[in-house]
């Protein structure tokens, strides 16, 4: 098992993350990929955690750095954290066990737990409740969302499906991978029994929010039908009439829209359908969608 942890000018909460990271029982290849940190972090690596395998990016590539990581590395298996989360004592033993016994696993998204409350994320309960049941053949429930910091992939998946997307850099990147893993044959799971923690870093996302809507009306132009994405534009405009992270999102995605016509590819039919599927649920849920709220979702740390 390997694992890859993206940082990027937060040395104090990833010395935290790799303290723990260490303890583990299984002890995972640790791999760190610097966003182009503009503070210690690069000293403190070489200073406090030399057991530790560093790849320094020379400038930051938001998710991107995820799948440097993983064609860094040459393990079968490759877990995700950030600077601030960290996996718990055995669960990557068993998300390897479960790989191990689904061969068209590829992706397994963990439950996870936030702060020293540890309450559990409020999107690991929304892909909990998720409509797509079991599969014979996977283990947990199918999704086709997840969260980035709290899954472990199949590297060979990973690289087949293409890994994040560039056009959308961060926030709410995760949707699109899980479309392409699931249009390639590969399972897409939500496996409660695996736990993450996550403990947030105290400073504000600045503009995570636009972020969100941006990247959810990108993946619907590069993956849902035309009907779809034009119903989700004119959702996005008219809230950004009176929304300030609306308006940035929309005026994000409409500059990104010609490269995402450009690298349009519409889900099979099946995938199209599951996502359908997560559209109905999420319309009986209310009108603004639990997966976007949940990313959204207020921070309770302390």
């Amino acid at each position: 098992m390997g694992l890859v942890l993206a940082t990027r000018d937060r040395s104090a909460g990833l010395a935290r993350s790799l303290r723990h990271l260490l303890a583990l029982p299984e002890r995972p290849e640790i791999l760190v990929v610097d966003n182009a940190s503009t503070d210690d972090t690069r000293a403190l690596l070489a200073r406090d955690f030399p057991q530790v395998r560093v790849l320094p990016l020379p400038s930051d590539r938001g998710a991107l750095a995820r799948t440097d990581g993983v064609r860094a590395l040459d393990t079968p298996y490759v877990a995700f954290c950030d600077d601030d989360s960290w996996w718990a004592p055995g669960a990557l033993a068993t998300a390897a066990q479960l790989l191990d016994e689904h061969p068209r696993l590829g992706l397994l998204s963990a439950r996870a737990l936030v702060g020293p409350a540890e309450y559990a994320d409020p999107l690991s309960g929304v892909l909990a409740a998720s409509p797509l049941g079991p599969a014979a053949d996977l283990p947990g429930i199918q999704i086709l969302d997840f969260l980035g910091r709290a899954a472990v992939v199949r590297r060979e998946a990973y690289l087949d499906a293409g890994g994040y997307h560039p056009l959308l850099f961060s926030g709410a990147e995760e949707t699109l991978l899980a479309y392409d893993l699931a249009a390639r044959g590969w399972g897409v799971t939500h496996c409660p029994e695996v736990t993450a923690h996550h403990h947030p870093h105290p400073d504000p996302r600045t503009g995570h929010q636009a972020a969100v809507s941006r990247n959810a009306l990108l993946t619907a132009w590069l993956r849902r039908p035309l009907p779809y994405a034009l119903a989700r534009t004119r959702a996005l405009a008219a809230e950004a009439r009176h929304d300030p992270h609306a308006r940035d999102a929309l005026r994000q995605a409409l500059n990104r829209l010609p490269a995402a016509l450009r690298h349009r590819r519409p889900l099979p039919a099946h995938v199209e359908r599951a996502a359908r599927r997560l559209d109905a649920a999420v319309m009986e849920r209310g009108r603004c969608g639990p997966l976007v709220v949940a990313r959204n979702a207020p921070r309770h740390d302390t």
